[in-house]
């Protein structure tokens, strides 16, 4: 099925919640202020598309195509990425709220989250090599079997992660995180 293209276009303030989001292909569109709440974006290619100050929360996503996509401050409660299309998946994130959000199972390289609120997201059996989580709150997020291999952790804050059951190999962390890698140990560190 070939979708429409829309190219180059601004979308304010739009609801799309409650008038529903047309299914088409957009290309270098800008999304600011929309609410797409609830929304079914599933099927829709977003290629080189930013997004700032929307709602995307609970969003339907099966099969949406993001490529080259940025969102800054959204709000992007609960979405599962692990639905979208994963042909050329790339995306980043600036002083977004992605709490109960699922990347399970996804490979990412160079993924970039700035100052973002990240509670309870699953990282599980995932592949976030080189990624940076500059200034993430990370509490709760569930790591296991997650390849992080040079990911900079430095500035991240309240994240648990197993060395034992993660790929930590050339990670970067703060020396005050050093607690949060070895929580399983019930070792205390006095400083």
């Amino acid at each position: 099925m070939t979708l429409p293209l829309i190219e180059d276009k601004a979308f304010a303030k739009e609801n799309f919640q409650e008038r529903g989001f047309p299914l088409a292909a957009y290309e270098y569109c800008r999304f600011e202020q929309c609410n797409m709440e609830a929304a079914t974006l599933s099927g829709s290619k977003f290629i080189d598309c930013s997004f700032v100050n929307c709602n995307l929360s609970l969003a339907k996503i099966e099969n949406t195509m993001f490529q080259q996509c940025s969102f800054s401050h959204c709000k992007m409660l609960g979405l599962l990425f692990t639905t979208a299309n994963p042909f050329n998946l790339s995306f980043s994130f600036e002083s977004c709220i992605l709490d109960h959000c699922s990347f399970a199972a996804l490979k990412f390289k160079k993924i970039r989250f700035d100052h973002c609120h990240m509670h309870e997201v699953d990282f599980q059996e995932s592949s976030f090599k080189e990624a940076i989580f500059n200034t993430c709150d990370l509490l709760r997020s569930q790591f296991s079997h997650t390849n992080l291999e040079r990911a900079d952790f430095s500035s991240a804050y309240n994240f648990l992660i197993d060395p034992e059951e993660n790929q930590l190999k050339g990670a970067k962390f703060a020396l005050d995180s050093l607690p949060a890698l070895l929580t399983k140990y019930k070792i205390h560190i006095v400083a």
